[in-house]
């Protein structure tokens, strides 16, 4: 039976018309226990280790118990004994702050969901008259503190008939004695109240650029949204989890749509979702005389009520790391060192954006991401970098999807080798425009919004090349690449006297030969190859032969990692007295004079 209560609540969290940021709860019982979502973990990806089992017993005895009349206090004493209640081994785990209203249900199976079309009824001011018209049989819980005070109320109503229970700005409790009994009901209720499901259509047009990065400094991370076509009276306060979610997260923008805020990204994507909930309820509840928001003294009692406090502090799942909450576009990142970075720095806690000409690898890059550290934590982006156009639509992509940036990482590169009669003019100014003009096209655009991002806040954003040893000392046969390395450095020592005064810090990292990435090893057009063929390292008869002369050529008798660019990384980012440096990173192949 546990195995059908995971399967139900996984199908139904997992559906947003049902259940959203996490919230809804679900359970199963018998006679002595009852099995009941832990409160913080979200019904999509619960498993059987998620439901805390309780004594009934002790449960009903709650009931029995005189609590103190001062509200925090009576809801701790609550806790304490919902605590107390958990059988043996279950004492780590929370249980939902609606077990109570579980144990008072008569069915084994019970779902709580808050669809938006549910709540255009419970939150619309004929609510209480229309479900007695289209629910006879259901029983109708006028606004009510969540928790042990809608249990009493429960109690005081419920009856062995009740199976449906509509809570007033809150949701509804279904019960049944198998899973399929509960699909059937949740059908029908669907069916009466929403026939045809609501879709928002909005055709927004973006704001000017300029403006996000303000939002953000004083918001946090923002993400922009079209806003849903509804009346502007709409309040995010129709029932306790729009008061928790969304509450103060959401700015307007007249005729654009709006920006949806928070300390982190899942954050400001949970109030978005709440708030085109509350779109939707807006526009259901006007079937049943109009949307009634939560009373004052409701919203008074949530916002100090510790439970809601806890949920919110579960949901946040705030970033950690020495990159805590950075945004970062990483340009060539869907391989190589440019796809290190964005694991290493992600891992740090930086949102990352990797943006890459192979927009494909780009995008499993970032599902890759995602799934290790959570949603939100990486996009993708594909773009060409030596077309400023699309370098524009880039910077601008991440500045509406995070709300601004904070560390450009400028990556992408290639290298064509060759000797001066031999390499092709076309060659040459090939790796010029992605070594060294794309390089200016990057940071001229994404300047821009660091400077207006650092007018309204304190610290220093960073620009990033990645060089090479390259651009340190010249490259025999190697001309065209090292020639755009060296280049590369002129603008990083410009760019940084051109934006110290603007809080940016702009350096160069040049690396070692990375002689285990795809650059070098790749069997066809790998460095190794190119170098063997182009007879680069005398002697050489083999690959092999070749990659061990690069790593003889190295003090630390090995190549460059991506662990060894990302520290450095970390250390310009950190450090606030350096700018127009060029940091090598090659294990004391090149040394600085």
């Amino acid at each position: 039976m546990i195995q059908a209560l995971v399967e139900l609540s996984n199908r139904y969290g997992r559906n947003p018309d049902f259940v959203l940021a996490g919230g809804g709860n679900t359970s199963y019982k018998n006679a002595e226990t009852l099995w009941v979502k832990g409160s913080g973990i979200a019904m999509a990806d619960i498993t059987a280790e998620g439901f805390v089992a309780m004594d009934r017993a002790a449960l009903e005895r709650i009931f029995e118990r005189e609590y103190p009349g001062d509200p925090q206090a009576r809801e701790a004493a609550v806790l304490q004994d919902m605590f107390t209640a958990r059988l043996p081994g279950e004492e780590h785990k929370r249980p939902s702050v609606e077990a109570l209203v579980h144990h008072l249900m008569p069915q084994a199976f019970v779902l709580h969901i808050h669809p938006a079309a549910v709540n255009g009824m419970t939150c619309g001011k004929n609510g209480a008259v229309a479900c007695a018209r289209l629910f006879p049989e259901a029983l109708w819980v006028p606004q009510t503190m969540p928790g042990y005070i809608l249990a009493r109320e429960v109690r005081a109503k419920i009856t062995a008939n009740t199976r449906v229970m509509f809570l007033e700005n809150h949701g509804v409790f279904i019960g049944g004695e198998t899973v399929a009994e509960i699909d059937g009901v949740v059908a029908h209720i669907i069916a009466t109240l929403a026939p045809e499901p609501y879709s928002l259509v909005s055709d927004a047009v973006p704001p000017d650029i300029s403006v996000v990065p303000e939002i953000r400094a004083l918001h946090g991370i923002c993400v922009f949204h079209p806003m849903p076509d509804i009346s502007p009276e709409i309040t995010p306060a129709f029932t306790p989890d729009h008061l928790v979610y969304c509450g103060d997260k959401i700015v307007p923008l007249q005729g654009a749509g709006f920006f949806a805020c928070g300390k982190t990204k899942k954050e400001a994507d949970i109030a978005a979702a709440l708030f085109y909930d509350a779109a939707k309820i807006y526009r259901y509840a006007k079937a049943f005389g109009g949307a009634k928001p939560m009373d004052d003294w409701l919203v008074s009692a949530i916002n100090n009520w510790e439970v809601e406090a806890y949920r919110k502090n579960v949901a946040a799942d705030v970033n950690s790391g020495r990159l805590e909450g950075k945004i970062a576009l990483i340009t060539g990142g869907a391989q190589g060192f440019g796809l290190g970075l964005a694991e290493e720095m992600a891992a740090q806690g930086a949102y990352v954006i990797v943006a890459d000409l192979n927009g494909e690898g780009a995008a499993v890059a970032a599902e890759n991401i995602n799934k290790a550290l959570g949603l939100g934590r990486a996009m993708a982006c594909q773009v060409d970098v030596t077309d400023e156009a699309q370098v524009k639509a880039m910077v601008e992509a991440v500045v509406f999807a995070y709300g601004g940036l904070d560390i450009l990482i400028s990556n992408a590169g290639i290298v064509r080798s060759g000797g001066a009669e031999e390499l092709e003019l076309s060659d040459f100014e090939l790796t010029t425009k992605v070594n060294y003009t794309a390089y200016f096209l990057c940071v001229k655009h994404a300047a821009r919004i660091m400077k207006a991002q650092n007018k309204h806040r304190d610290g220093w954003a960073d620009i990033i090349q990645i060089n090479s040893k390259s651009g340190l000392e010249g490259s025999n046969r190697n001309f065209a690449y090292a020639g755009s390395k060296f280049g590369g450095l002129g603008l990083t020592q410009s760019f940084a006297l051109e934006l110290a005064e603007h809080r940016i810090k702009v350096n160069s990292i040049c690396p070692g030969n990375f002689l285990d990435g795809p650059l070098w090893c790749d069997p066809e057009n790998g460095l190794f190859v190119q170098y063997l063929r182009a007879g680069k390292v005398p002697g050489a008869k083999t690959v092999e032969d070749v990659k061990r002369a690069y790593e003889a050529k190295v003090p630390m008798n090995r190549g460059c990692t991506v662990e060894d660019v990302a520290r450095a990384i970390y250390y310009i980012v950190e450090q606030q007295y350096e700018t127009g440096q060029a940091l090598p990173v090659t294990g004391g192949q090149v040394m600085l004079h």
